[in-house]
């Protein structure tokens, strides 16, 4: 199914006081909205995905699977800054004809919810059934929890924070020199900074996998060799991978946009902004996840009102949320099926 889109032609604000004359969105929907207009699932993507969930979340989302379009209304829409539909760096900037690039506004986690908003007006959906979203796409679906408490039903939460931490803060602005010390990276064509853009995927690959994944992945059988390892060539590859469907200055912007990640501002602080969930809510972490540790999930939990809470093991670590998806779908399925609100789930008791 390609991509639909949804233009917004008025004026938006964003959270720094700038403003964007119109927005596009790209989205997917899959099944159909019911009657009762209670069958909404809505899934959060995370930082370079694209809103064709049944392609990067196959597994427990689509034909068959736990979210299928037989039962549910399933929505998912490409977040502000990206390249795959939404409005983003290399859209044209009205007030000079020409692509923002660097002079693209910054967008915040909450500007991005924002615009779904008001796409969730137009699709005429008033309230969601399931929000669910992973890393940045939970940092997403807990803003829309805070900001919208009345429209969200039950909330899922998988390895995400309420802040965006120092640490990944570091990641992220390691990322961005990368980004920076490729001098094409400031020549305004679309193409620029794309060697930068791969050695930032090649940097965030290893917060996303961590020891573990690749000493069982990237192995050496002879031990003989003294170049051309096999890790070398995986980090190289991704990082290809990644410059051939994205672009630096979306990345650049996405990044910005993690970082900016903290439910409490103006909020006075992230304990009350959490209170203010009413949504059923399940927190989900990755015991081996370096990214997001499993601390940030119990916080959530712990301070959520009507919170589950569960974890499993993954060599995969964080992205784990992308992969372990035999595991979620027994979590998950445990958590709409029975009321287990304030409890932790122990997967050893459902498998």
């Amino acid at each position: 199914m390609s991509t639909q889109h949804y233009r917004y032609n008025g004026t938006v604000e964003l959270e720094s006081g700038a403003q964007l004359e119109g927005i596009d969105i790209g989205y997917h929907t899959f099944g159909k909205l019911n009657a009762a207009k209670d069958n909404v699932v809505w899934v959060c993507h995370a930082l370079t995905a694209n809103s064709d969930v049944f392609d990067w979340w196959k597994g427990i989302v689509g034909e068959g699977y736990f979210f299928n379009p037989e039962e549910h209304f399933i929505v998912c829409a490409n977040v502000l800054s990206s390249n795959y539909g939404s409005t983003n760096p290399l859209s044209i900037n009205p007030a000079t004809g020409q692509p923002f690039h660097l002079d693209f506004p910054q967008v915040t986690i909450r500007d991005m919810v924002q615009a779904h908003l008001r796409l969730a007006n137009y699709l005429g959906i008033d309230k969601i059934d399931i929000l669910i979203g992973g890393s940045l796409g939970g940092q997403q679906a807990l803003e829309w929890s805070i900001m919208e408490p009345e429209r969200i039903k039950q909330l899922i939460l998988i390895a995400t924070n309420a802040k965006h931490s120092p640490w990944g803060i570091a990641f992220n602005e390691s990322q961005r020199l990368a980004l920076q010390a490729d001098a094409t990276f400031n020549n305004g064509t679309p193409e620029g900074g794309s060697l930068g853009l791969k050695a930032a995927r090649s940097m965030a690959l290893l917060s996303y996998r961590g020891y573990k994944a690749y000493n069982i992945r990237q192995h050496e059988d002879d031990d003989n060799i003294t170049d051309n390892f096999r890790a070398s060539s995986y980090q190289s590859y991704q990082g290809d991978k990644l410059v051939n469907r994205f672009n630096a200055y979306s990345y650049w912007y996405l990044t910005k946009a993690m970082d900016s990640h903290h439910v409490g501002r103006n909020r006075g602080g992230l304990e009350k902004a959490l209170a203010s969930i009413k949504a059923q809510t399940l927190v989900i972490g990755i015991k081996s996840d370096i990214l997001f540790p499993v601390e940030e999930q119990q916080y959530l939990f712990q301070h959520i009102p009507k919170a589950a809470y569960s974890e499993f093991d993954s060599f995969y670590a964080h992205d784990g949320f992308l992969i372990e998806t035999d595991t979620l779908t027994k979590i998950i399925s445990s958590f709409i099926k029975t009321d287990v609100r304030g409890k932790i789930i122990e997967l050893q008791k459902i498998a």
